[in-house]
């Protein structure tokens, strides 16, 4: 009997090579627009309030710029615009998480919500968008009660490429007076 593409097994990128294991944990929880979201905590380095950000010169429209957060220049990512979200004005709940994705990074979330301990069989994975779409950032979905937090690989939320762009202006910004000047052209 022939095989036809209905008997083969189909495979989704998302949900290629997902196991349930590991999955579950603390998460520190923030809304984007209309969504919550989760990071792992333990990628979590602090939580501030939104403070001023240097521009930095030809950056992507969602790399904000870097802060000097007690003397270290900390590069910052505003999630909406990385998610192709609407721009919207800060508000007094408008926060910077620093993350730790091997270096340290902040990105600019609507609000924080809180800290959820969501159980391993309560993480599912994330749902099947096709191939076009691109859902590898996304580590699962949490199951808090009837609402469902997207739990992010922070490490993943950014491409490699941008994160060796993020770190070179980071450590032009370091050593320089004038960071916006030095990274110019």
């Amino acid at each position: 009997m022939a095989t036809t593409l209905i008997d083969e097994p189909k495979t989704d990128v998302a949900t290629e090579g997902w196991a349930s294991t590991d999955k579950g944990g603390k998460y520190l929880t923030f809304r984007l627009a209309d969504e919550e979201y989760g990071v792992e905590i333990l990628k979590v380095r602090e939580i501030n309030g939104l403070m001023d950000i240097t521009s930095v010169p030809q950056m992507p429209v969602y790399m904000k710029g870097v802060i000097n957060l007690r003397g270290k220049v900390i590069p910052v990512v505003d999630l909406r615009l990385k998610f192709g979200l609407e721009e919207i004005d800060h508000t007094e709940q408008t926060c910077i998480i620093v993350v730790d994705v091997g270096k340290e990074i902040g990105i600019i979330v609507d609000t924080v919500s809180e800290v959820l301990d969501i159980k391993d069989e309560k993480v599912e994975p994330p749902p099947s968008m096709g191939r076009s779409v691109d859902t590898s950032f996304i580590m699962g979905m949490g199951k808090v009660g009837d609402a469902v937090k997207i739990l992010l690989d922070i490490d993943r939320v950014l491409t490699s490429d941008e994160l060796v762009d993020i770190a070179h202006v980071a450590e032009i910004c370091e050593t320089s007076p004038d960071p916006a000047a030095s990274v110019q052209g």
